[in-house]
């Protein structure tokens, strides 16, 4: 997805160095590669047309890929009850699902949820003698894939889910 987002940036930058100006998202930079295919030139070199019709393959070629990828993952969620019952969880979704099954084979192996934490990263360092507590930053080491699923996509999709309230 990483890759997807900077040729959809590259294309974009591209038609904006011409004057070909699109809005953020993926849709307004597919709209501009459709007229560029329908033969509407925007004012482009013939040099400038052809290098971001090959950027325009190259993102399909990648939405393929992944796509490709996610019907695997999908496959390999149904056949696994870890997975499924993760996706269960609010604001866990099939990736994040998958991720943790596949990352964390036996649950059993941490003594509490604090140890999972700490085994992604999210708690903060001890630094504690003598009864007394000093806990210090987060020290983010840890899974920081799994930390990153699990912090930033819940709200994600818990944005998504959100239906406008009627007044």
């Amino acid at each position: 997805m990483r890759q997807r987002t900077m040729i959809l940036n590259a294309i974009r930058a591209h038609f904006a160095e011409f004057g070909a100006i699109a809005a953020q998202g993926a849709r307004k930079v597919a709209e501009l590669v459709s007229r560029l295919h329908d033969g509407d030139t925007l004012g482009l070199p013939e040099t400038a047309q052809s290098a971001l019709l090959a950027l325009a393959v190259q993102l399909d070629s990648l939405e393929q890929e992944v796509r490709k990828i996610e019907r695997q993952l999908l496959v390999w969620h149904r056949q696994n009850t870890a997975s499924q019952r993760l996706m269960t969880v609010p604001g866990v979704g099939l990736i994040t699902a998958t991720a943790l099954a596949a990352s964390v084979p036996d649950p059993a192996v941490f003594k509490s949820g604090r140890q999972f934490a700490a085994y992604l990263g999210l708690v903060p360092r001890q630094n504690s003698s003598g009864g007394k507590d000093r806990l210090g930053h987060i020290s983010k080491m840890g899974n920081g894939y799994l930390r990153r699923l699990l912090v930033s996509a819940p709200p994600r999709s818990h944005d998504r889910r959100q239906r406008p309230t009627r007044r």
